[in-house]
């Protein structure tokens, strides 16, 4: 990594934004501070003195251009990013530098592949989506529990969360999700989305110790099931989500996260469980950490730092599972999250 290279945050002033801006500068990044919310960057830049505020609004490319002058790089963690993708990464194409993101929404993750794919491949531009705990993570335990595998026929990921205390943000992409597909479900299978009004069914997950088997919401789905499809041949991908932590997320009053330590993070334990099948044979991934919002910090700053290095294994839009050596970024991610590659 080049000294001091200076990498936009855009969002800067959110619950997850200011996780990254922490980890940017623990790794010898400089963010630029950039958002809509010209008073909040402002607060934010207070407490972290010397650093740049850049406002911009996604209905204005000129600002978003000002913004991203000079960078080496852009992390968009601002949501609902159905809303603020497709504005970011194409000032982040016009810019010529590397775009991230840390989307969990569905639609969202879908529509970058979708409408992207080709100009950034023909670009030989480097754009991640949903490199975040939902959707990164998981593809990265899957990519690394395939190995030698070139297909398989179902990937599993189980999230074994102690709770869920959900951020503004979380509740707002979510109800842009909602909204889009009209208040149905989605799932993966069949190798494609499809969408349903079905109840979720309530299983049981026999998570590693000590959490052991828990009551978990099959279908619960993340964007896992965008993520790991872009790359990986494997036609059905399910999400789990125990019950407890979707039930924090549903009710209505749930109150946002509390941090209780001096990175600010939450008391939130996960385990998240990954596992492949090829016909009887079964591989395993498993990753233990604290607070969802504040781990995916370490993520995107790996992956920024990778981008910027040329540790990448392709161009155009990609997941991180395909983008990067999964194990090796896995590895990278110790001690901010604990990982066991296995059978």
């Amino acid at each position: 990594m080049a000294a001091r290279q200076t990498v936009v945050v855009y969002g800067a002033y959110g619950h997850t934004g200011r996780f990254v801006v922490a980890h940017l500068l623990d790794g010898g990044f400089v963010p630029v501070l950039s958002g809509r919310d010209t008073g909040k960057l402002r607060e934010l830049a207070a407490s972290r003195p010397g650093l740049d505020v850049r406002p911009a609004s996604v209905e204005e490319p000129l600002s978003l251009d000002r913004a991203l002058s000079g960078a080496a790089a852009v992390i968009n963690c601002a949501g609902p990013f159905a809303t603020t993708a497709a504005p970011v990464i194409e000032a982040a194409l016009r810019a010529g530098i590397p775009y991230v993101d840390v989307a969990a929404e569905i639609e969202a993750n879908a529509d970058t592949f979708a409408h992207f794919t080709d100009r950034a491949r023909a670009a030989g531009a480097l754009i991640v989506p949903a490199m975040a705990f939902y959707g990164g993570l998981g593809d990265l335990l899957a990519t690394a529990a395939m190995g030698d595998w070139t297909a398989a026929d179902e990937v599993h990921i189980a999230y074994g969360l102690s709770g869920w205390h959900p951020t503004a943000g979380t509740r707002a992409a979510g109800e842009v999700s909602r909204q889009r597909r009209d208040g149905r479900r989605v799932r993966h299978t069949g190798g494609r989305l499809e969408y349903h009004n079905d109840d979720l069914p309530h299983l049981k997950w026999t998570f590693p110790e000590p959490m052991g088997t828990r009551a978990v919401l099959g279908e619960f789905t993340m964007a896992d099931v965008v993520t790991v499809p872009s790359h990986l041949s494997v036609p059905e991908v399910r999400t789990y989500m125990t019950v407890e932590a979707a039930r924090d997320l549903s009710a209505p009053d749930t109150p946002a996260p509390v941090p209780v330590d001096e990175r600010g993070r939450s008391a939130q334990t996960f385990v998240v469980d990954t596992v492949v099948r090829s016909g009887t044979a079964e591989r395993r991934a498993v990753a233990r950490g604290r607070d969802i919002y504040a781990v995916t910090a370490p993520l995107v700053v790996e992956a920024v730092g990778r981008l910027l290095t040329g540790r990448t294994r392709t161009v155009g839009v990609a997941s991180a599972g395909a983008m990067f050596d999964a194990p090796d970024l896995l590895r990278a991610l110790s001690p901010h999250i604990a990982v066991e590659l296995g059978p």
